[in-house]
């Protein structure tokens, strides 16, 4: 008999199941893992793990593109997820049913025994069994916090890219990113790729990974990339690939993304041939939700996830790009354990007026009274509050905007999946 019949009963459950929402570790779930799937390691698709502080969803996003556009059937593991959890678990880059995520769900509760996991372990054993059940024949894992003690690392990947490294969760992570770096590096194996598109990767990082005997492969030193107008060149160590069309994902920082995922399927070409049309394809047909998504109108919404200062930064220089000499309103919320003073002195020059959205639903969420505290300490006097949700902050920025002017929504996963509830923008 199922212990239960649908998934939201299902996750309900894996919220209260486990003392601590993030429990750091490999040992509970790997002894899960090994009764799931005792003959793991001979069944094992050819997989990418993906780390990094800031470009991972991109980085993942341009893999699934690139391989479904070359006809391998692809099996994508990201989170957190924006409107559906469904959304963390996707192959050929649709999500896959409740069905399909409750029959796994059930398969590990009976594996599990008396072990207790988390709902992170919970999604990540579901997504490596459904991909072993569906036959994928490249599977793409996106850590989620750190490397090295992330559930995701139960696996030996065939090839690991760690993506840009910030200061972020530094209560799991350590507080420099030498530490931050170390722990990252966690996702390299012995005499495997380990591509790294941080163009200033610490010492950390590096010093592992020789320690290791990973094959090092450096943004910068191994391959490179070379923008040129409405195209752009790739080149590594042999090859070189001209006339790439720009990157469907906005920003500069995207060409770094992409340039890693690029180099991830070169390394992996004898086993999934990959077609210089199929890398063009996928280039212009990636999307991502919640990363610089602009939605056109009047006035233009555009959403982006970026909750530390480094992906703000880029936020900053994207709006500058794109949006020069706009009036721009912030509906703005993030969780309290990040850096917000650091976001609010970046992004205080280019708001002309703050719109704070609670999340009163979530624990972790930070209160009206710290950003009213934040905001007078960052001399910010532009900021509306007292509003109790999204939509109350939103109609606000709403009725404040002039014809033309930008309305941003900024900051947690959490607040943009409220936008995209309220506003019915779907995945």
């Amino acid at each position: 008999m199922n212990r239960f019949n649908t998934l939201n009963e299902w996750l309900a459950w894996q919220e209260s199941l486990h003392p601590l929402p993030i429990d750091l570790g490999l040992e509970r779930v790997k002894r899960v893992f090994e009764a799931l799937l005792p003959n793991y390691k001979n069944q094992k698709p050819p997989t990418i793990t993906v780390a990094g502080t800031n470009g991972k969803g991109s980085t993942v996003a341009y893999l699934q593109e690139f391989y479904f556009a070359s006809g391998h059937k692809v099996g994508a593991y990201t989170s957190p997820h924006i409107l559906r959890y469904n959304e963390r678990i996707k192959i050929n880059g649709k999500s896959v049913s409740d069905d399909t995520i409750c029959a796994a769900f059930e398969q590990i509760d009976k594996a599990r025994g008396e072990t207790s996991l988390s709902y992170f372990e919970f999604s990540t054993l579901a997504a490596l069994l459904i991909f072993l059940q569906q036959n994928v024949a490249v599977q793409i894992l996106e850590v989620g916090l750190g490397g090295r003690l992330d559930a995701v690392n139960i696996v030996d990947t065939d090839m690991a890219i760690v993506t840009s490294i910030a200061i972020d969760h530094v209560e799991y992570l350590g507080k420099t990113r030498d530490e931050i770096g170390l722990e990252k590096a966690g996702v390299f194996r012995p005499n495997t790729p380990a591509i790294v598109s941080d163009l200033r990767p610490p010492a950390s990082l590096l010093n592992y990974a020789y320690e290791k005997n990973a094959l090092l492969l450096r943004l910068g030193e191994t391959f490179f990339y070379e923008k040129n107008g409405d195209s752009w060149t790739w080149q590594g160590l042999s090859q070189t690939i001209s006339n790439l069309p720009n990157p469907a994902l906005k920003g500069n920082h995207q060409f770094r993304n992409a340039s890693a995922a690029i180099f991830a399927t070169q390394c992996l070409a004898d086993r999934l041939p990959i077609s210089e049309t199929s890398l063009k394809m996928g280039l212009k047909n990636v999307k991502l939700a919640g990363r610089f998504q602009l939605i056109d109108g009047e006035n233009p919404i555009l959403l982006d996830v970026g909750h530390n200062p480094q992906a703000v930064e880029t936020l900053v220089d994207y709006l500058a790009d794109n949006f020069p000499n706009h009036c721009v309103h912030a509906i703005f919320s993030m969780m309290k354990d990040k850096d917000i003073s650091g976001v609010l002195a970046l992004m205080k020059p280019v708001v002309s007026n703050w719109f704070f959205a609670p999340l009163p639903q979530n624990p972790r969420a930070v209160s009206e009274e710290k950003m009213r505290e934040l905001f007078a300490k960052c001399e910010i006097s532009n900021a509306n509050f007292g509003f109790t949700n999204f939509s109350q902050a939103f109609l606000a920025a709403k009725n404040n905007a002039k014809s033309g002017d930008l309305i941003l929504v900024f900051g947690s996963f959490f607040l943009v999946s409220d936008c995209c509830t309220n506003l019915k923008i779907g995945e």
